[in-house]
């Protein structure tokens, strides 16, 4: 993986996105090291949790990188899609708990990937949380629809999809957009305890019950792998 690096310390998986020059946004070879990543810990024996974070201190990701997929021919473009909606699927369903430790700037698909996980937790002093969909002309998939809709503040996802809102720590906790906002000084450590929580569920079970609540999400991994059997 040449994009980002994948750590285990005290039985918890820390993905750190390394790509910081480029923002952290998403091409087909960035979300196979993504899937790679995820392949390690659901192949991880015994209970264990993921942190996503940035190396980067002003970008969590900014999602896709728009030049470069307006530069692939129709099929690489279509890759593209299943291989992204893969990801956020898998990362949504995996078999162990998901902590995104949002240290800067989340957009687009950044965010709609930070929307997957179980748990989000946001620098307090940098960054901002947004869906920039409406006013770059890239309407929602069904699947990036579904996954935003894990956000438990409905009211504050609508002005989200619809105006495009960027909002602050501050307020991304304010709508329970995240569950806690930390200085950057303690931010890692706080999502470090929060995981180590989380792992201490027997990870079968915390999975069982944390699909159970996202069906769509499960149908759509199913069509999403049958498309490419």
């Amino acid at each position: 993986m040449t994009t980002m690096n994948l750590a285990l310390k005290d039985g918890i998986h820390i993905l750190t996105l390394t790509n910081g020059d480029d923002d952290n946004r998403f091409t087909t070879p960035v979300v196979k090291d993504y899937l790679a990543a995820l392949d390690a810990v659901e192949g991880y024996k015994g209970n264990t949790a993921l942190i996503l974070t940035s190396e980067h201190e002003k970008t969590f990701s900014t999602g896709i990188n728009l030049d470069w997929l307006t530069q692939q021919d129709p099929a690489g473009k279509a890759e593209f899609l299943v291989v992204f909606e893969t990801l956020l699927c898998r990362f949504a369903l995996l078999r162990a708990p998901t902590v995104a430790c949002i240290n800067g700037n989340a957009y687009a698909g950044g965010g709609i990937l930070a929307a997957a996980a179980d748990y989000r937790i946001m620098r307090s002093d940098r960054g901002r949380f947004c869906f920039p969909e409406v006013n770059i002309n890239i309407p929602f998939t069904q699947v990036t629809n579904d996954i935003v809709h894990l956000l438990p503040n409905k009211h504050a996802l609508k002005n989200m999809m619809l105006t495009g809102i960027a909002y602050t720590g501050e307020q991304c906790v304010e709508l329970n957009i995240v569950e806690a906002i930390f200085p950057s000084e303690k931010l890692q450590g706080a999502a470090f305890e929060l995981a180590k929580t989380l792992a201490s569920k027997d990870r079968n079970t915390y999975s069982t019950i944390r699909n159970l609540m996202r069906p769509a999400i499960s149908v759509h991994l199913h069509q999403l792998t049958d498309s490419k059997s």
